[in-house]
């Protein structure tokens, strides 16, 4: 990143945000802070108040209540509250929204129109970011003559092109096909981090959220319930509703044996009377309770009956995924783990040993609720 470029990504600061409709709450005292030129992935289901949040940082919506400040400016406060066309920011849409009557170029350079930038320099950074999002053969093309995909690519482009130090991503991905989605996921993280901005990107999608991301933001029910990096938020779930929801294989539950130190623990397998296996625990547990514990894909490791260590499982189902072969195997008789990758084929009905990586198994206190 050139100093030119760090200069215009901004700082965030969300403190105590909440907003109400009537009676429901859609975010509940939400508060963090987004250094310069992050990437910040908020996650969360479908009504987690994903999109109010973002639609509060873009002047969409007005708080209840708590404060927003864009690069340490106050934008929305109890006295305050900037429009959107004044906070120095751009979004990308789901669908698009770009202009109808306009052609590809004019969509693209309409955000440039009050910049004091020369028509010459204007016309050149429309044109070289055409070609950087792959659609400068069709600057002359309307909206309505795009596939979904080149229309995000427009999109993409005329966000960059306000040359602004913050960019909201409205689940832009949501609408497109696989092979689509993965590519201009690329895009997205290449050519907002080379432009020096900082963004906000909404999904649902864990995988998306992982690969995009500097920091998640986990939201549940219009709370944040976590804020960190990828990695911790993977290997060290705050609860059992951030480990589910950014991927187990499985989920059972399972006694406490022996405590090793260090966070670790052997517990006993509910479909392998005597069989332990070792497990981490983010909190101190009590020997002999039963808790719940969670199976990272990841982790799970098939093989042939004549091993000697895992614990006996049938496979039911098995998906050839290009790169080998995800499984679904029945580990009891009510208990199952899906997703199980292999670079070798089990056949449906086979039985196999299944073993399981500490790292990948985690055990917390039994959920109360949800």
């Amino acid at each position: 990143m050139s100093t030119g470029e760090a200069r215009r990504a901004v700082a965030l600061s969300l403190r105590q945000l909440s907003k109400r409709f009537s009676d429901k709450t859609a975010l509940d005292s939400v508060s963090f802070d987004v250094e310069p030129g992050t990437f910040l992935v908020l996650l969360g289901p479908s009504g987690s108040g994903k999109t109010t949040l973002l639609r509060c940082l873009a002047g969409i919506e007005r708080p209840t209540s708590g404060t927003i400040l864009i690069d340490r400016r106050m934008v929305a406060g109890p006295d305050t509250f900037v429009h959107p066309e004044k906070r120095r920011l751009s979004m990308v849409f789901q669908d698009y929204a770009l202009w109808p009557h306009l052609n590809v170029r004019r969509n693209v350079a309409f955000p440039l129109a009050r910049s004091s930038r020369s028509t010459t320099d204007k016309r050149a950074r429309v044109e070289d970011l055409l070609e950087r999002v792959g659609i400068g053969h069709l600057a002359n093309r309307f909206p309505n003559q795009l596939s979904g995909g080149e229309q995000q690519r427009v999109a993409l482009a005329r966000a960059l092109a306000a040359d602004v130090g913050l960019i909201l991503f409205d689940e832009p991905l949501s609408n497109l096909d696989s092979d689509r989605r993965e590519q201009l996921r690329i895009e997205i993280a290449t050519l907002t981090r080379e432009a020096g901005a900082t963004a906000v990107y909404i999904t649902h999608d864990q995988s998306e959220a992982f690969g995009l991301a500097d920091v998640v933001g986990v939201l549940n029910h219009g709370s944040l319930v976590q804020f960190d990096t990828p990695e911790s938020i993977y290997l060290r779930p705050a609860n059992a509703f951030v480990a589910r929801f950014t991927g187990v294989a499985g989920e059972f539950g399972v006694r406490v044996i022996r405590a090793r130190g260090g966070g670790r623990y052997d517990v006993e397998l509910p479909f392998a009377r005597g069989q332990r296996i070792e497990a981490i625990a983010l909190e101190e547990l009590e020997l002999g309770s039963t808790q719940s514990l969670f199976v990272r894909a990841a982790g799970v490791t098939l093989g042939p009956t004549s091993e000697l260590c895992g614990v006996t499982g049938h496979v039911i189902d098995v998906a050839f995924t290009g790169r080998g072969y995800e499984h679904v195997v029945r580990v009891g008789p009510e208990a199952q783990l899906s997703k199980v990758f292999s670079t070798s084929r089990f056949e449906r009905t086979s039985q196999v040993r299944v073993s399981f990586e500490v790292s990948a198994c985690l055990v917390m206190r039994t959920p109360t609720n949800g």
